[in-house]
């Protein structure tokens, strides 16, 4: 008991920095439509390069830490993760704060190096807590701790578009929607940063390790593709989707309005993540597993109803979420806890969702846009974990290179951008759009096959 009261505080800490690094990142998919405003001129290709500078901070800072680890040198565990999560925050802090002269010059590119400068600020926040999360309890506690602080970073991704929606399209006009708001952040920061300047936090033991070969593990390199297409599509469709809804040919909705389905987008891939850690565990009976998902799914449509509430959302408008809440559970029952099948058959069904976005207007296709949050939420889990399976002392190495993936957000989206320019060069035409979501289809095509065949352990090269 003193060890779980001693861990509880410091757990709460860490936990915070997982909720606003999912906050801000989802900020990015408030940001995209109100930067078009900005830049109307702006083809959607270039918009999308917000994502690009973001997530290509990731990869950047990801290979500039595998590089020079690999010269035996780890750069967290050299100068102490506790002084790391604070340089990270701080980072972070300057990355927030280079928006408010943005706001004044009004370039374009001032934006973006703001956004990579936040996004380098988060790589190195992410690098540094997960170990913290793992280490400040028990062993046999590690996994649920960190599931905790992963569900906490869902939900700061379900209430970024509202919150930040709200100060940016409602609140604030001009200029003022981006210079306020990311001033506030900014204090957020750093009072974060001086957070865990005075908490006591235990250091992980610094480990000698030798040479690394992850690359002669077939799974491993399979699932670095595989990463690099899960977050490139599941970015490209949440930074669409209040353009997309704002279509004629959808729903032509306002971005006030939009902003509630991209909220249940994400907060989707939070509901889905909380029935997968229900569904994939094991030594669980049936009876127990699915009436505790059946209370869980009842009870995350209840708290997605109320964090939308208000502005003309109500649960008129939310009830086809119930019923695709209750098609996700079903979905879980049916692969039970085989995580490589729940990822192929989950693939299957954004497949099969995309191809509705594609086809169909109205209703139809907004729902079905939506529903893919739901079935993207074990994705990323499950293909770790498939990927770095049997990888014995290569696993640290393993998971650097999945981690460094992530880039698939910065290059995917730009590219679903310059796809829509392409086909919709007459400005009268939105048929582009609704095709330039082939893209993250094929995408989600690879995954079903990574999860039905390609996860497989075979033996090593």
């Amino acid at each position: 008991m003193p060890q779980a009261r001693s861990a509880t505080y410091p757990l709460i800490v860490l936990t915070s920095l997982f909720f606003m690094w999912g906050f801000m990142t989802v900020m990015n998919d408030v940001l995209i439509p109100h930067l078009r405003k900005v830049f109307p001129a702006m083809p959607w290709w270039q918009t999308l390069m917000v994502n690009f500078c973001f997530f290509g901070a990731y990869f950047v800072g990801s290979l500039a830490y595998f590089i020079r680890s690999q010269s035996g040198v780890d750069p967290i565990a050299h100068v102490g993760y506790k002084r790391a999560l604070i340089a990270g925050l701080l980072l972070s802090a300057l990355g927030t704060a280079l928006f408010v002269p943005a706001t004044y010059v009004n370039a374009f590119g001032f934006y973006l190096f703001a956004l990579f400068v936040l996004g380098l600020g988060f790589t190195v926040l992410q690098i540094a807590a997960n170990p913290f999360v793992a280490i400040i309890g028990s062993a046999e506690g590690a996994s649920s701790r960190l599931n905790l602080a992963q569900a906490f970073n869902s939900l700061g991704t379900t209430l970024a578009p509202i919150l930040g929606g709200t100060l940016i399209f409602s609140v604030f006009k001009g200029d003022e929607a981006v210079r306020w708001p990311y001033a506030a952040f900014t204090g957020l920061l750093l009072l974060q940063a001086a957070w865990v300047y005075f908490t006591t936090l235990p250091e992980p033991p610094h480990v000698a390790q030798g040479r690394s070969n992850a690359w002669r593990h077939p799974q491993l390199r399979w699932g670095m593709v595989a990463i690099f297409c899960y977050v490139g599509a599941e970015v490209a469709i949440g930074s669409l989707i209040i353009s997309f809804l704002g279509l004629d040919s959808v729903m032509g909705m306002p971005e006030g309005s939009a902003k509630h389905y991209l909220s249940l987008y994400w907060g989707g891939a939070m509901t889905g993540r909380f029935l997968g850690a229900i569904a994939l565990a094991k030594n669980v009976s049936a009876i127990k597993r699915y009436g505790s998902m059946l209370l869980l799914g009842a009870a995350m449509f209840a708290l997605l109803v109320t964090i939308n509430s208000g502005s003309g959302f109500a649960l008129k408008h939310a009830w086809p979420m119930a019923v695709l809440i209750l098609a996700n559970l079903v979905a879980f029952v049916v692969t039970g806890p085989n995580p490589s099948r729940a990822l192929g058959l989950f693939s299957l069904a954004a497949i099969a969702l995309l191809a509705i976005v594609i086809a169909t207007e109205g209703p139809w296709a907004m729902w079905a846009i939506v529903a893919i949050g739901l079935f993207n939420s074990i994705m990323w889990s499950n293909i770790f974990t498939l990927a770095i399976d049997g990888l014995g002392d290569d696993t640290a190495q393993g998971s650097s290179l999945l981690v460094m993936m992530i880039v698939g957000g910065a290059l995917i989206p730009p590219l679903q951008g310059a796809i829509i320019d392409f086909l919709d060069m007459e400005k009268n035409t939105t048929t582009g759009f609704h095709m330039s979501f082939v893209l993250p289809l094929l995408c989600y095509c690879f995954l079903a096959w990574y999860g039905f065949k390609g996860s497989k352990r075979v033996p090593s090269i």
